[in-house]
């Protein structure tokens, strides 16, 4: 089995890479999905959170209010470094679960874990490829206030409370820039997938 970290910004282009990954045949986790359902109702996850941060961030049907939380954590880099310590170690016990159930059932299998602070928390060193999504910081800005309906300057705040993409990529084992059209940004997704080495195994 080989693994392989998926990282890049906010809206620089990491959901059309998974896509094209899986695609091309990858098993691809997707680490906000799992981020979602530990904090469903009623979980350990759910609780540490709505603890720490008040029922004010709940909806009316108990379920976090992620626009409430999200104003919150990227207004004050100390409470958004709290809710990580509450969910990153739910969020990598989660994925080492999936990537063990994989390996059982798929130990020729090319993993990629899609994880947006995976340079942040110093998981470079967990896998055996890191694929880091480029984009300009413009195009973030833009895509992200077309994306998300933000105002420029909420979408500024919201890429620099990430580390810089060209900080990123220097831990890149490949490299995608994502800054022109998506045919190109396949192609070289596609050219990392044919030149994996198919018979390395997981350290």
């Amino acid at each position: 089995m080989i693994t392989v970290g998926l990282t890049g910004g906010i809206a620089s282009g990491k959901s059309l890479v998974a896509q094209v990954l899986r695609r091309l045949g990858c098993e691809v986790i997707d680490t906000d999905a799992i981020a979602r359902d530990v904090v469903v109702p009623g979980t350990e996850g759910w609780q540490a959170v709505v603890t720490e941060f008040g029922p004010q961030i709940l909806a009316e049907d108990g379920t976090i209010n992620r626009a409430k939380l999200a104003s919150i954590i990227f207004a004050d880099a100390g409470r958004r470094e709290i809710l990580n310590s509450l969910l990153h170690p739910l969020i990598i016990r989660a994925v080492g679960e999936q990537v063990a159930a994989i390996e059982a059932r798929a130990p020729d299998a090319v993993v990629v874990v899609d994880v947006p602070l995976l340079i942040e928390c110093g998981m470079q060193n967990d896998f055996d490829e890191v694929m880091v999504v480029w984009a300009p910081r413009e195009t973030q800005i833009a895509r992200l206030m077309a994306r998300d309906g933000l105002r420029e300057e909420d979408a500024r705040e919201r890429i620099a409370s990430q580390l810089p993409l060209d900080q990123k990529r220097e831990c890149a084992t490949f490299v995608v820039e994502n800054d022109a059209d998506r045919e190109k940004t396949a192609e070289q997704v596609e050219k990392f997938f044919m030149h994996l080495p198919r018979d390395r195994k997981r350290s």
